[in-house]
């Protein structure tokens, strides 16, 4: 039998405080001239909204921000059926020479990063990418790492790292879910 148990690890006022922080390394990392910040969908969108908001109001910069959805990039699309739910990319013009910060909620295996890598190439050349995870879980299988990491936790495959922002779960929060094993 296995039984659940649930850990906040981020209340709202500790995501703002990661994205304010997170908002600060990405700034440090390059400046905000030529900067994009595309995030992938669902989450990863919301808080690369976020961060630019957090770029405009304490450091005057006006952060495009874009959207991947990555599902026909995935390499395990054959086993999410025959008729996947398909959302909006969205670049916001030509990203030719611009620094791309791929913004996600969370970072596990890779493979959604890379999914994301191979269909930001569709539209362009950028001069630099790097990656903003609100949190690492850890347990890659690829040779995946993040530049800027909010959180980092150590997580079993078997555990669930939950990621709640306002404009979908209508509260923001980080929440460790750990299958525990009872005897």
């Amino acid at each position: 039998m296995t039984s659940e148990k649930a850990q906040q690890l981020l209340d709202a006022a500790g995501v703002d405080e990661t994205l304010h922080r997170l908002a600060s390394d990405i700034m440090a990392g390059g400046g905000g001239e030529g900067l994009l910040l595309v995030g992938i969908r669902r989450r990863g969108v919301q808080l690369a909204a976020r961060l630019a908001s957090i770029l405009r109001d304490t450091g005057g910069f006006d952060v495009p921000t874009g959207s991947l959805d990555i599902t026909l990039y995935r390499d395990d699309l054959h086993q999410i059926g025959p008729m996947p739910i398909i959302g909006m990319t969205e670049i916001p013009g030509d990203i030719d020479g611009d620094r791309v910060v791929i913004v996600d909620d969370v970072l596990f295996t890779g493979r959604t990063i890379r999914a994301a890598l191979q269909e930001l190439a569709d539209f362009g050349r950028p001069r630099k990418i790097e990656l903003c995870v609100l949190v690492d879980r850890g347990g890659r299988e690829l040779p995946i790492q993040a530049d800027y990491v909010g959180l980092t936790v150590d997580a079993s495959a078997r555990d669930l790292v939950e990621v709640r922002v306002p404009e979908l779960d209508d509260m923001s929060s980080v929440t460790l879910v750990s299958a525990a094993r009872e005897s």
